[in-house]
């Protein structure tokens, strides 16, 4: 089972924007400072799962991850690949920076799954467990 990483998305909306940014083909590069001990985990099938707004929507899958610079100065990119895969909705705390991730990984949503209710819909459907 690979390891995952977890992130907030901070200022995205939803999870259209973020499919918007991936439509163009190119590949994300998120920063962090810190780069994670077991990247080669990470990297070995690993996704990058997003909070929107508290709650887990989506992944990316990760490509590969570098430091860049060194000592105080050094930093994380993580590049992601261009695909945006929908999950089911999991309510998630605030935290910083990013965390592994890998018990209690929310299922994919399968295309007619996502398009069949609006987010805050479903997100309430399974607080209630009738989902």
């Amino acid at each position: 089972m690979p390891l995952h990483l977890i992130k907030l998305a901070v200022g995205v909306p939803d999870v259209e924007w973020l499919e918007r940014r991936a439509a163009g083909g190119k590949r994300l590069i998120v920063h962090t400072r810190m780069t994670p001990k077991r990247a080669v985990e990470v990297e070995d099938g690993g996704s990058l799962y997003w909070v929107v707004k508290g709650v887990i929507l989506c992944r990316q899958p990760i490509a590969d991850i570098r430091t860049i610079g060194a000592g105080k100065t050094s930093r994380c990119e993580i590049s992601l690949e261009p695909t945006v895969v929908r999950t089911a909705p999991v309510a998630r705390r605030p935290f910083q920076g990013w965390r592994y991730f890998d018990k209690d990984v929310p299922p994919d949503l399968t295309v007619a799954d996502a398009t069949d209710l609006p987010d805050d819909l479903a997100r309430e459907l399974r607080e209630l467990g009738a989902w």
